[in-house]
């Protein structure tokens, strides 16, 4: 375990940033097993994103523009293998470097491998929770190194520094930072004791951009603390069978090692320590300003007192709380858990003063994206092997991608399947075949992530995490004006919630209302269609049925109330859509076909396309494609002998089940 020293807190010269070869904590004694714990220079690295697609333009030596392939770096995401790698058993055996031996001063420090962050990384401090050590986001190191420039808090086990002091120390890094850059936000993470100091010093510094990540705080927690040392009392460090222990005991190995993290009159000081921490943050609390993340473990009933949290949501200005259901004791440590994947889930990254949906965005990882697909299989049933179709500049319908514009700025405008059962396929396999990453533009009720919402926000984490955007004319203009390509559904949500009988059928405003912002940018547009849905499952119940059954009729109105109006105004069925959850269930899967039509130029018509008849006239003929693409799939499927799971299934058991299977003829 390397890592990169920052200085004592206790020292009396401010924090320096500067790293010294070879230099490490002066009171670890060395011995044969002790890793070496070097401090070397950080060098930010701009993070990676993917723009644009597969396709290149490079020049040749004569100047000519010749096309260049690139592999996807999504090409092979169904073999991806978990972002996580470390455990438990990883914790406790480099925690042997960091307890013992070591009497000094708590001190921050640097894991190397958190040394790849992107340039203008926000700061994240660690505040550790009972064990002390600042090592328990040591599964997450490698992935928060690449979004944050994170220093951990080493409380060295002997240390008895009262909360008081603990905060001040905390405070003096946080103020000092903010000094050096008062405009890049700074992240407090803490587990336990560490939550608990976090929010005494959001409390004691509300002027200073800080965000909260809190790791089961709450009164309960000394309750977690006595049932620890109630058990060390029984069972004296060894044979423990049971009880709060018994994951960390499993691990026999390091038996030894759980004895100097924790003996008994550590715990029972960091007992005094909890108490002292959560009275002087709950008398706190009301002065906090900062934007807070609570993440709770669901399986542990000893740290889920509602109260508690319930208080904090309310209490808290911008608070929200996510309950990890399967999850115990160590959320840190547990399979499942992945700190990163759950900041971008809440949009709770930035660098700036508030979160903005495209220069914040980070990118799915390989393997987040397989998850989402994976995920996606288990909801509509076995796979539905997507048909995709697209169409050259010359008109020709070809199978694949291929016809879909690399250089941006281009806008995909077509029909939204009921749910948006469309989405994570089709931008999935944008990315994996083209590398063009998609921009859907989304409802707003998606990103509602409070307390008294309807859903569990936790069901919209896949929209965010491939790259939503909330829908406006703002983010539009944003988006095309960067050269990005961009998802729109004109019809939104009355498609999307559309009623029984109602497939495939196009809800669009009478107003043409992205053909000026696309000829401004000129935007490519592509028309698309897709159609399957009908083949997937059966509509129950829409919204004219519930409305007849008075608990349903409550929710949606609710649900409507909650996800406001984004076409207020509007005198229109689309200006009064409610929202409900269609009721359906799932069939024998049939199969999805996706058809791309020939994209059409915008480029040169900016100031044609400003006269209203004009605009129409244009907004008209994109309508009318897109609904030709969704006549070609339900006239073309008919004749593909693979449209039902049977024939699929047996294609793939003679062929391989990685293979492509047939379609109709084009």
């Amino acid at each position: 375990m390397e890592v990169t020293l920052l200085g004592s807190v206790y020292g009396l010269s401010p924090f320096s940033l500067q790293r010294v070869c070879n230099a490490g904590f002066s009171s670890f004694k060395s011995n044969t097993r002790r890793q070496t714990y070097r401090v070397t220079a950080i060098n930010p690295v701009e993070y990676l994103k993917t723009h644009g697609g597969a396709r290149r333009i490079r020049k040749n030596e004569d100047g000519a523009a010749v096309a260049k392939m690139v592999e996807s770096p999504y090409s092979k995401v169904e073999t991806a293998s978990p972002d996580l790698h470390k455990s438990l058993s990883d914790f406790l055996e480099e925690a042997r470097d960091f307890v013992g031996d070591d009497d000094g001063p708590p001190r921050w420090f640097s894991p190397l491998e958190c040394s790849s962050q992107a340039q203008g990384s926000p700061l994240l401090l660690f505040i550790p929770g009972i064990d002390g050590t600042g090592l328990g986001l040591v599964r997450h190191h490698k992935k928060l190194g690449e979004v944050f420039d994170v220093w951990c808090l080493h409380i060295p086990d002997s240390d008895r520094t009262p909360a008081k002091d603990l905060v001040n120390i905390i405070e003096r890094t946080v103020r000092s930072e903010n000094h050096r850059f008062p405009n890049r936000p700074i992240y407090l993470v803490g587990e336990s004791i560490g939550a608990c100091l976090a929010l005494d010093v959001a409390a004691r510094n509300p002027n200073i951009d800080l965000a909260l990540i809190l790791a089961n705080p709450g009164d309960s927690l000394t309750a977690r603390l006595d049932a620890l040392t109630n058990e060390l009392a029984v069972h004296q460090m060894s044979g423990v069978s049971g009880g709060m222990l018994r994951d960390l005991f499993a691990v026999s190995a390091n038996l030894p090692t759980l004895s100097r993290i924790f003996p008994k009159d550590t715990l029972l000081w960091k007992l005094e320590l909890l108490k002292s921490a959560v009275a002087s943050a709950n008398s706190h609390i009301y002065a906090v300003r900062a934007e807070t993340l609570i993440l709770l473990s669901g399986r542990d009933q000893w740290l889920l007192n509602e109260e508690d949290i319930n208080r904090y949501s309310r209490t808290l200005p911008k608070c929200i709380v996510r309950k990890l259901k399967g999850n115990g004791h160590f959320l840190f440590f547990e399979e499942g858990v992945d700190l990163v994947t759950i900041i971008k889930c809440t949009c709770f990254y930035r660098r700036g003063k508030s979160h903005d949906h495209l220069s914040d965005y980070i990118m799915p990882t390989r393997y987040e994206l397989k998850q989402q697909l994976d995920n996606h299989k288990l909801q509509i049933g076995a796979t539905t092997s997507p048909v995709y179709l697209s169409t050259l500049e010359d008109g020709k319908i070809v199978r694949g991608l291929e016809g879909i514009p690399s250089e941006g700025p281009v806008l995909f405008v077509g029909y939204h399947m009921l749910l948006g059962l469309e989405l994570i396929p089709m931008i999935s396999q944008i990315l994996k075949e083209r590398n063009i990453h998609l921009r859907g533009l989304a409802h707003p009720m998606l990103f509602l992530d409070g307390q008294d919402v309807c859903v569990d926000p936790q069901i919209f984490d896949k929209f965010k995490l491939i790259g939503g955007v909330p829908v406006s004319k703002f983010s539009i203009y944003k988006l095309l004006s960067s050269k990005s390509h961009v998802l729109l559904y004109p019809g939104g949500i009355r498609e999307a919630f559309h009623k029984k009988g109602e497939e495939y059928k196009l809800f669009w405003p009478e107003q043409p209302e992205f053909v000026r912002v696309a000829s401004k940018f000129g935007a490519k547009i592509v028309p698309f269609g897709v159609v399957g849905e009908d083949d997937i499952c059966h509509f129950v119940l829409d919204s004219d049925d519930q409305r007849n059954i008075p608990f349903l009729k409550d929710f949606m109105e609710e649900a409507t109330r909650q996800a406001g109006n984004v076409r207020e105004g509007d005198e229109t069925e689309l200006g009064n859509q409610k929202c409900y959850l269609p009721v359906i269930l799932p069939k024998i899967p049939g199969r999805l076909y996706f058809y791309f039509g020939k994209p059409i130029e915008t480029a040169g018509k900016g100031k044609e396309l400003k006269d209203k008849d004009k605009a129409q006239e244009f907004y008209l003929q994109v309508k009318s494609e897109v609904e030709q693409c969704i006549e070609y799939l339900k006239m073309k499927r008919e004749s593909d002998p693979y449209r039902h799971l049977l024939p699929r299934m047996m294609y793939q058991a003679s062929h391989g089940g990685s293979s492509e299977i047939p379609t109709f003829d084009l």
